[in-house]
């Protein structure tokens, strides 16, 4: 078994229904982290020990310092700087991450809003087709009654959507704000008054 199959895949996928759940729990845990680190190396820079700090016996203590002692000029502290940058660069992206997922929920959601109405989010009929916002697969999608020409196969494809021979003969690409912008720029899908 290769280490590429060992390796634990905690992947949080975005047409996941709790996807939102476990991306804020997640960034929860982050966050707790973020201030656990911050602790250390300030009670590190303030003692030159980590001996008694909470929740830390002498022992664990004794190794984190002789560790500190051994590792190179720039980690002289139990969360070297790259640490911290990671973790807080992990935060902002998981925040991101949170904030489209909710954008885009709130396309769908029918709570009086008027905008759930728009032909953007239902979809919508054009000239030789239509165009569906699939939220169950998190795809848009984009229906030909007939084969399309070799120069909209091109434009699709310029504009990221993949021919899914699976999924009905459907050309689509992922349910984001990025697909949303580009299914707007293709002038031959756009809807029929």
């Amino acid at each position: 078994m290769s280490s590429y199959q060992k390796r634990n895949n905690n992947a949080i996928s975005s047409d996941d229904p709790e996807a939102i759940t476990k991306l804020e729990a997640k960034l929860a845990e982050l966050k707790a982290s973020q201030d656990e680190m911050k602790k250390a190396n300030t009670y590190y820079r303030k003692n030159k020990t980590m001996k008694g700090y909470p929740g830390l016996d002498d022992y664990n203590a004794n190794a984190l310092d002789e560790k500190i002692n051994k590792s190179f000029s720039w980690e002289k502290q139990p969360y070297p700087g790259y640490s911290l940058q990671n973790n807080n660069a992990n935060i902002r992206r998981i925040t991101k991450r949170i904030d489209e997922l909710k954008k885009r929920d709130a396309l769908f959601s029918t709570d009086g809003d008027d905008k759930s109405t728009s032909p953007d989010i239902n979809g919508w009929e054009f000239g030789g087709g239509s165009v569906v916002m699939n939220a169950e697969l998190n795809r848009i999608q984009i229906f030909f009654d007939t084969k399309p020409d070799e120069e909209i196969r091109g434009e699709l494809k310029r504009r990221g959507f993949k021919w899914a021979p699976s999924q009905n003969n459907a050309w689509q690409r992922q349910l984001n704000s990025n697909g949303l912008y580009a299914v707007k720029q293709i002038k031959f899908i756009q809807p029929t008054e």
